[in-house]
């Protein structure tokens, strides 16, 4: 990909051959290639953000359908907007709110659902962390996009024309609609309105505040009568704002959004961005990108590696999203407005997915965050009635399954970060674990399992033996946080809970297996076949989804020997090659589906059966195969973070498998030198000098230069500031020995 960033990348790595860098020189921003992603499965976007901010200010084709899900799809040619909000890799197809776009008269439109557009090229486009620039071919503008938390700072730099600027806010795309807008002019450089829309978020509303940076010649209002089901519901309105621009001239358009009101929006204008300066603001968001990537330094000769990390890295970073004004007001679900008091409020929770790798990465890079994050949760709950599953904008929407805010909640309160108040945050676990007329939970406590013959009315979704498994984890977090917290009557009725995944095992067939109401398994069950009753899975993908009790998976099978067995062939029963997999199977390896997030942490099961090796292959393999530093370089869906978090931990090496154990499987490094720098002023440090594409295999682990073969690190070794140093080697040792398991 021919882009300007990657000229100055390379200036960046020559420069450093021969002067050590220190951490703050180091600008990290240029490792971060924001178009991974954006082609294939990766639903990413290129634009600009600030840290887990509200704004993801981005360009979208203007086109809808899966491809397009986050607004862009790298094969395509043309833009027609750039709108303040987006969801990164999640397949749901909502937001693109408060779209602006550029032209000079004549412009050109089609069609819908395309409207005014432009053609563009990537050879005249470009981004890092923070900042995108393309030039938009038909109208000669080159536009720039920067932000801070809550506002996008848009730089248009137009040739001599009559030049105008739209503000779409009819414009909705994939599953969103629009309810109703309003825009209102305030004086001549500012104006504000909102925007109402339906779509995975419920009622959302966004209001904004807009400051242009030149006078608008002339305001034009198009609106159109919103009617559905026969009844006029709102207004949607178009706006152009008209220009004479001078060649070279440059205007920039600065917003702010809200989720509480426009005058919560136009507080949040004058708090983060006073002036028409773009490159100050640019400025302050790379220091802030700085600030929190270089929490990770990594040394390396491979730059794509480097690349490739430091781009994951960034993507970890992209949600949960700032949800709260700048004084702390925010729309909650139950359609109030809220008030934070010394905190900030989260929203973008993709919870079934993050809980999994990016929230224990954030107890290491994020604390602060973190606890605003379950204050969060509590908040939400005391508004509507249970903890959050997938969240966003005041809405839940319902989205997966489990109740996976209690892991996050649990994994904070188990390694004593923050602040919160624990005695309400079990109480909220507890409340939603016990919702008996909510996604199958009572038939889950009666029968000790979820069966798939009862319909569950609350959600088209069957799911039936994915909602066991998982509820039954959850339950485990429980009773680890009510037993440290000396509560022993619910930390004994959660930990009976959390075995209820042995209820769905079946021993004929040694998979877990759907069940009836009347406790018969499911006939004709075949492990590799999709099924309703299975969540975006197979019955090979999910048998392992038994995070917190793998030595009783193991019992459950048969014992280490035939674990192993099945665990190998997990890696080694391809699918036909003439078979069609659904859209989230992919990233395959043999039944494994890296491209979706059960699959994530069984890569790491072989450290429990003495095979560390197969670990080792496989997590080089994942790492140097399935990421890739090009547009098409994920292999599955973002999801929120959860797939780069899962190579932030691997290439440290080490991984998440039970989120809350406080235990750190070790796969293998890649890099050879990896410092963590933890908020409590330490630094934990991997060494691997000899690690290589073909170094793949742990010869011998030292940690503060003591001998260790413990196949895990844990958390007190990491925020004591620990250096694990591995001896690296291009064959595996000697597969270990194990004493046969009996039942």
């Amino acid at each position: 990909m021919k882009t300007p960033i990657y000229l100055l990348l390379i200036v960046c790595i020559f420069a450093s051959c021969n002067t050590k860098q220190t951490q703050a020189e180091i600008d990290y921003t240029l490792y971060v290639n924001p178009f991974i992603g954006t082609d294939f499965t990766g639903n990413t976007y290129p634009g600009a953000q600030a840290p887990f901010g509200m704004v993801q200010l981005s360009p979208d084709n203007g086109l809808p359908g899966w491809d397009r899900i986050s607004g862009y799809f790298y094969p395509d040619s043309t833009i027609a907007g750039f709108s303040h909000t987006h969801l990164s890799g999640t397949g749901a197809g909502d937001l693109y709110d408060i779209s602006f776009m550029p032209v000079t008269l004549p412009y050109k439109e089609a069609e819908a659902p395309l409207g005014i557009y432009s053609k563009f090229s990537h050879d005249e486009e470009s981004a890092y962390a923070g900042y995108y620039q393309v030039r938009l071919k038909d109208y000669h503008i080159n536009v720039e996009l920067t932000a801070t938390e809550r506002c996008g700072i848009q730089r248009y730099t137009f040739p001599k024309a009559e030049a105008a600027i739209f503000l779409n806010l009819k414009k909705a795309m994939n599953w969103d609609f629009t309810n109703d807008s309003h825009i209102e002019v305030v004086d001549s450089v500012t104006i504000q309105g909102y925007r109402y829309s339906d779509g995975w978020a419920r009622d959302q509303r966004i209001y904004f505040r807009t400051r242009f940076s030149k006078p608008f010649d002339k305001v034009e209002l198009d609106t159109t009568a919103i009617i559905k089901d026969k009844q006029h519901i709102g207004t949607a309105v178009i706006a152009r704002f008209d220009f004479h621009t001078e060649e070279g001239e440059q205007i920039l358009v600065n917003t702010a959004i809200s989720g509480v009101s426009m005058e919560g929006a136009a507080k949040n204008l004058q708090a983060e961005v006073p002036e028409n300066d773009f490159d100050k603001y640019l400025a302050e968001t790379k220091a802030n990108w700085n600030r929190q990537l270089g929490k990770i330094e990594v040394e390396s000769n491979n730059q794509d590696d480097k690349v490739n990390f430091y781009t994951a890295l960034y993507h970890s970073m992209i949600a949960p999203t700032i949800y709260s004004d700048v004084d702390g007001a925010y729309y909650g679900p139950d359609k109030k407005v809220h008030q934070s008091d010394g905190w900030v409020n989260y929203s973008t929770f993709s919870l079934w997915d993050t809980y999994r790798a990016a929230h224990p990465l954030f107890t290491y890079t994020e604390p602060e965050r973190v606890n605003d994050m379950v204050k969060s949760f509590i908040a939400f709950f005391e508004q509507n009635g249970r903890l959050p599953v997938w969240n966003f904008y005041g809405s839940e929407t319902d989205m997966m399954i489990g109740y996976h805010a209690v892991p996050v909640i649990v994994d904070a309160y188990l390694k004593g970060i923050g602040n919160f108040d624990a005695e309400k945050a079990l109480a909220a676990c507890v409340a939603t674990a016990n919702l008996d007329n909510y996604r199958g939970i009572g038939l889950y406590k009666q029968l000790g399992y979820i069966p798939y013959n009862v319909t569950d009315h609350y959600n088209a979704e069957n799911w039936s033996l994915s909602k066991t498994l998982e509820y039954a984890f959850d339950d485990y977090c429980i009773a680890e946080m009510a037993n440290k917290m000396g509560k022993k009557e619910i930390a004994d009725e959660f930990y009976k809970r959390s075995q209820n995944y042995k209820n769905v095992y079946n021993p004929a067939t040694s998979f877990m297996q759907p069940r009836d109401d009347k406790g018969n398994f499911i006939k004709d069950f075949k492990a590799d076949e999709y099924t309703p009753h299975i969540c975006e899975s197979n019955g090979w993908q999910y048998f392992w989804s038994v995070q917190h009790d793998i030595d009783g998976l193991i019992d459950l099978t048969g014992g280490t020997s035939r674990f192993a067995e099945k665990l190998d062939s997990m890696f080694t029963y391809h699918p036909a090659a003439d078979e069609e997999l659904p859209i989230f199977s992919t990233g395959m390896i043999g039944q494994y589906a890296h491209g979706n997030e059960p699959s994530h942490h069984v890569i790491y099961l072989f450290n429990a059966v003495g095979q560390q090796n197969l670990t080792q292959k496989y997590v080089a393999k994942v790492m140097n195969e399935l990421y890739k530093n090009e547009p098409a370089g994920l292999c599955g869906n973002e999801d929120c973070g959860q797939m780069s978090a899962w190579y932030v931990f691997s290439a440290m090496g080490f991984y998440p498998v039970n989120p809350v154990s406080g235990k750190y499987e070790i796969g293998t490094p890649l890099f050879p030198e990896m410092k963590l720098h933890l908020a409590n002023g330490k630094t934990f440090t991997v060494l691997a000098p000899k690690v290589s594409k073909e170094n793949i295999y742990i010869q011998s682990i030292k940690v503060d230069g003591q001998p260790y073969n413990k196949t895990y690190l844990t958390h007190e070794q990491i925020m004591s500031g620990a250096t694990v140093e591995f001896e690296m080697g291009n064959t595996p040792l000697v597969e270990v020995e194990f004493e046969e398991q009996t039942q």
